[in-house]
C-alpha cells in the first residue's frame, strides 16, 4: 500500500471517528433525539422520574434512612434525571420563541437547529421554511422598491432635464426635443401599467375571457406587431397543423407572445433570426420563441421571471424595459394551466416554451383574431426596439 493510500484511509478513519464523536455529544446533550414522537419521549420521562424515586427511595429504606429524608433524595435524583432527559425536548422551543422576538424587530435571517424528528421537530422545520418564505418575500420587498424608485427616477430625470434647459432657453421647444420628451413619458406610463398588470395578476382580480382560439392567428399577431415596430430582425411563425386551436384568453396570451418576441429581439444581434412556432402535444399546445441571443446562463434560470429581473441590465434599461415581462408573462400563463420556462440552444441562443391547453373539437373558434388578422388587441410589452428590417 503506498503512502498515499494509508494517508487518505488514515483521513476516512479520522473523519468516521469525529463524526461518532459528535454523535455521542449530540446524544448526551439530546438524549431523548432517537425517539420519533413527543408522547413517547413525555412517557420516558414519566417513567424514569418514577423508576428513579421508587429506587432511592427503596435503597433509603434499606439503609434504614428516614422515610422523610428518603423521599427527599428521591425527588431531588427524579428532578436531576427528567433535567437531563428532557434537557432537548424544549430546547427548539426556546429557540423558536427568540427567532420570532428577532422577527418581530425584521431580523429574517435567524433560523432554528433541528436535531429530533418527532413533532417539535417538525415544528421547527416548518418554522426553518416560513422564515426562509419571509426572507425571501422581505428581499422581494426591497429590491421592488429599490427597482421602481430607479425606473421612475430615470425618466423623471430626463423629463426635467428636457424642461429645464427649454425654460432657459438652452434647447428650442423644436419636435425632436418633444419627441424625447414623449418617449420618456410612454416609458412612465408603459411602467406603470405593467405593475397594474402584475398587481391584478397576483391578486386574481383579471378574468379570463377563454376562447378557442387559432394559435397561428395568434402568432401572426405578436409578428406583425414586432414588424411595426421596426424589429431589425427576420421572424418566421409556423404552427403544425395550421389549424390548431387554444383554449386561452386571446388579448392575454397575445400579450405572453409579445413580451417573449420583444425580449428575443432585445438580446438578438442586428439581422438575427427569431422563430415562432407551435405545435400539438397531447391535451396541450406547445409555443416555442427562439433567438439567437447568447443564452441564459445556468446560474439565472431560476431568477428570469422575477420582477424587475434583468440578465443584461445596461441592454434592458437602454430600450426602455423594466423587467417585468416575464413576470407577468408566468401569471398569466399560470392563470391559463399552463407552463413556461427556457431551454438552452445550440450552439447559441435561447429558446422560451409556453405550453397551454389546447381548445376541445366540440368548442366554436373565435372569430375576434381570424376575422381581423390585421388589429393586433392591445399588449403590454417589454421593450420597443427601433429598425426598419422585415423579413
Amino acid at each position: 500500500m503506498s503512502r498515499k493510500s494509508r494517508n487518505e484511509q488514515r483521513d476516512r478513519i479520522t473523519q468516521v471517528a469525529r463524526e461518532r464523536i459528535a454523535d455521542a455529544e449530540r446524544l448526551a446533550q439530546h438524549p431523548l433525539d432517537p425517539i420519533p414522537t413527543v408522547k413517547i419521549k413525555v412517557g420516558v420521562v414519566i417513567f424514569a422520574a418514577v423508576s428513579v424515586t421508587v429506587f432511592v427511595f427503596w435503597v433509603g429504606t434499606k439503609l434504614n434512612v428516614w422515610p422523610s429524608v428518603s423521599g427527599i433524595v428521591a425527588m431531588l435524583c427524579a428532578l436531576i434525571m427528567v433535567r437531563f432527559l428532557a434537557r432537548g425536548l424544549t430546547t427548539p422551543l426556546r429557540e423558536i420563541a427568540q427567532a420570532t422576538d428577532a422577527m418581530a424587530m425584521g431580523d429574517y435571517t435567524r433560523r432554528v437547529s433541528i436535531t429530533s424528528h418527532d413533532e417539535i421537530g417538525a415544528l421547527a422545520s416548518a418554522f426553518n421554511r416560513m422564515a426562509d418564505q419571509l426572507d425571501e418575500t422581505d428581499r422581494f420587498r426591497r429590491d421592488l422598491v429599490a427597482n421602481v424608485s430607479h425606473e421612475l427616477r430615470t425618466p423623471i430625470t430626463a423629463l426635467q432635464a428636457k424642461l429645464e434647459n427649454l425654460v432657459d432657453g438652452i434647447e428650442p421647444p423644436d419636435v425632436d426635443t418633444f419627441g424625447v420628451m414623449l418617449a420618456q413619458v410612454e416609458r412612465l406610463g408603459r411602467l406603470v401599467q405593467q405593475l397594474l398588470d402584475l398587481s391584478r395578476l397576483e391578486s386574481g382580480t383579471i378574468p379570463l375571457d377563454r376562447q378557442s382560439t387559432n394559435a397561428a392567428s395568434l402568432m401572426l399577431h405578436a409578428v406583425r406587431e414586432a414588424e411595426l415596430q421596426g424589429a431589425p430582425v427576420h421572424i418566421t411563425s409556423e404552427a403544425t397543423p395550421p389549424d390548431l386551436h387554444v383554449d386561452v384568453d386571446p388579448e392575454r396570451v397575445a400579450q405572453v407572445l409579445a413580451n417573449l418576441i420583444a425580449n428575443a429581439i432585445t438580446v438578438s444581434p442586428a439581422d438575427g433570426n427569431i422563430a415562432v412556432a407551435a405545435r400539438a402535444d397531447g391535451d396541450t399546445v406547445i409555443i416555442t420563441v427562439d433567438d439567437d441571443g447568447p443564452g441564459i446562463p445556468p446560474a439565472e434560470v431560476d431568477r428570469i421571471f422575477e420582477r424587475f429581473y434583468r440578465a443584461d441590465a445596461s441592454r434592458s434599461r437602454q430600450h426602455g424595459g423594466a423587467g417585468l415581462g416575464l413576470a407577468i408573462s408566468r401569471w398569466i400563463v399560470d392563470l391559463h394551466g399552463g407552463d413556461i420556462h427556457p431551454e438552452l440552444r445550440q450552439p447559441h441562443g435561447c429558446r422560451m416554451v409556453v405550453t397551454l391547453p389546447a381548445a376541445r373539437v366540440d368548442l366554436p373558434p373565435t372569430i375576434g383574431f381570424e376575422s381581423h388578422p390585421t388589429a393586433p388587441p392591445p399588449v403590454s410589452q417589454e421593450a420597443k426596439p427601433h429598425g426598419t428590417r422585415h423579413h
